[in-house]
């Protein structure tokens, strides 16, 4: 079984090395997205089987992870949502906030025999229930069954982001936000939770990480800004990506991202360090930090359905792991 199938099964992730140099007083306690955990699973497992620092990382969603991080209960939180300013003031130790990996959000679906290409009012009116039958898509006739995510999400945040900036009435009707009320569909907790569903449910669309797109599960082509239909992968993903500039607190979005060859809905996610307290960890936080950004883990971010950062992004990000401090 690979690390990403992995992630589809277990709601969350618990990496634990068995290096002779990793101890008790070394180990660290991570929370936060969904969205990166097949490739913080993947990444603090090689760190660990190497003799470094253990990593546990919880998957429980972007929202808990912030709640979680302000709370104080985590040596690092994550999310694909960057910290809001109200949020970051909460925080009395400081915030040291960096992208770590980018990835595009898949509207995935299971319908046999379909081969799904939307524009970009199609995406917004199938989640706001207008689209409701498969023949309106070209497909074979039956019901739309929409899957969405039922807690606080980052992944949430950028889908819906995606679908104001491509529609005005979804923009009047629901908005943007870690957790909107749905005009229609089910939900499920975690990437792995809406996967599961989708999986299991023939006739059903929802949207999460491109990581998480396999077995029955297919991704339809989507028509970005500049016209053209395109699918999510490393190269629509880099270029997305692209568009995104980053501000001080190196948080940045683009929802409709422009170029040819750009997927018209694609994220960072980051990670949440405390720039004060952390007392004898710093150095194992920094270290483990600094190995998500390295070629090594970077590398094989796209054989697991992410896209590796590169350029400026990069070099911003891991300068600010220097901020990290005791």
């Amino acid at each position: 079984m690979t690390f990403a199938k992995k992630a589809l099964v277990f709601g969350s992730l618990a990496v634990l090395g068995v290096g002779a140099a990793a101890t008790a007083q070394t180990a660290l306690n991570g929370a936060g997205a969904t969205f990166p955990a097949p490739f913080y699973q993947r990444a603090f497992a090689d760190l660990a089987a190497g003799g470094g620092t253990r990593v546990n990382y919880q998957s429980v969603g972007s929202g808990a992870g912030v709640r979680q991080f302000i709370a104080g209960t985590v040596d690092f939180g994550a999310t694909d949502e960057p910290i809001s300013a109200a949020d970051a003031a909460k925080v009395s130790r400081g915030v040291v906030q960096f992208p770590t990996v980018g990835g595009t959000i898949a509207i995935a679906f299971n319908q046999p025999g379909c081969n799904l290409r939307l524009t970009q009012r199609q995406a917004a009116d199938i989640f706001l229930g207008v689209i409701n039958d498969w023949k309106q898509l070209g497909c074979k006739p039956g019901r739309i069954s929409v899957v969405h995510r039922s807690d606080g999400s980052g992944t949430t945040f950028a889908f819906t982001n995606s679908l104001s900036s491509f529609s005005p009435a979804w923009k009047s009707r629901v908005g943007e936000g870690k957790a909107v009320k749905w005009p229609v569909g089910v939900g499920g907790k975690g990437n792995e939770g809406v996967a599961g569903i989708i999986q299991n449910t023939p006739g059903s669309i929802g949207y999460l990480n491109q990581a998480f797109v396999k077995g029955r599960i297919r991704a339809a082509a989507v028509q970005n800004k500049a016209g053209k239909f395109v699918l999510p992968n490393l190269k629509s993903g880099a270029a997305a990506l692209n568009n995104i500039k980053l501000n001080s607190m190196l948080a940045g979005e683009e929802p409709n991202p422009a170029g040819a060859d750009s997927y018209p809905i694609a994220t960072l996610t980051w990670v949440l360090a405390y720039r004060k307290g952390n007392g004898a960890k710093a150095s194992s936080i920094r270290a483990a930090m600094t190995h998500l950004l390295s070629p090594a883990a970077q590398g094989k971010a796209d054989d697991l359905g992410y896209v590796p950062l590169r350029g400026a992004i990069l070099n911003s990000a891991r300068k600010a792991i220097a901020n990290i401090g005791s």
